[in-house]
């Protein structure tokens, strides 16, 4: 492979959506490579969040090719989404102004109200319009949609709450990790997806109430807004991958919270 050729390592290609990692070995050495993985990856690196950055190589066709700490450990349970070692770190996020300083500098994405709305409702397929609960989802999007606030008030978001994407070493330290879809958006985004997709409907209001005071700006109001757009979204990605299963469980879930 011209990519091992290039930097030495063999590589080991782990599984993902993208197709662009891999475990690189060396002797006894290993390590997680990432072919154009965020530049925002060094903040985080340096802040604790992702595992340690070794070092940044351009390759021959011009694609950057990352090195990080290889982590032994393993992603977490779904059952683990609820505890507050998640919470805090995704809080510890929100939080920094220098991460934020960096992703605004890096030109990355900042989302408003509307553009989370074109998000979940764009390209919907036709049976999924037809649906009675998508239709009453859309038209509440549209009605409810909360004002746009100032860049000020925006915060780095990961984007992808997803218990895959948090990983526990084997010396239980707590990594968020595969960055590609970070923004600068409203922090309720981010909880919001770690409610709908992870709180049982029936907690929904306690787990509002008690995130309430530690999150900007939040309100009831805008985590049901965005908890009803991020499950939209879920439907529409679960229906393009034709996982009819994934789908139909965001569906009963969207029921229950238009009920």
């Amino acid at each position: 492979m011209e990519l091992e050729r290039e930097t030495g390592w063999q590589l080991h290609p782990i599984g993902g959506e993208t197709g662009q990692a891999y475990m690189g070995t060396k002797n006894e050495e290993r390590l997680f490579l990432k072919r154009n993985s965020s530049p925002f990856l060094a903040a985080l690196s340096l802040e604790g969040i992702s595992p340690r950055l070794v070092w940044t190589k351009r390759i021959g066709n011009g694609d950057v090719l990352t090195a990080q700490e290889w982590c032994n450990g393993r992603t977490l349970f779904k059952e683990e989404m609820t505890s507050s070692s998640v919470i805090q770190m995704i809080r510890k996020v929100h939080q920094s102004q220098s991460l934020k300083r960096m992703l605004h500098r890096l030109g990355g994405k900042v989302l408003s109200p509307s553009d989370f709305y074109y998000n979940a409702v764009y390209g919907l397929a036709p049976d999924l319009i037809a649906h009675p609960s998508i239709r009453q989802a859309v038209s509440y999007l549209e009605k409810h949609m909360p004002a746009d606030d100032q860049i000020e008030n925006k915060m780095v978001c990961h984007g992808d709450i997803s218990h895959k994407n948090f990983l526990m070493s084997s010396e239980e330290e707590l990594y968020l990790v595969d960055w590609d879809s970070a923004l600068l958006a409203d922090p309720v985004a981010d909880l919001s997806q770690l409610l709908e997709r992870y709180i049982d409907h029936q907690n929904w209001d306690e787990w509002i109430t008690a995130m309430i005071p530690f999150t900007p700006g939040a309100t009831t109001s805008k985590f049901y807004w965005y908890g009803t757009a991020n499950l939209l979204f879920d439907i529409k990605a679960s229906h393009q991958k034709q996982d009819y299963l994934r789908m139909n469980q965001y569906l009963i879930k969207l029921n229950q919270l238009l009920s």
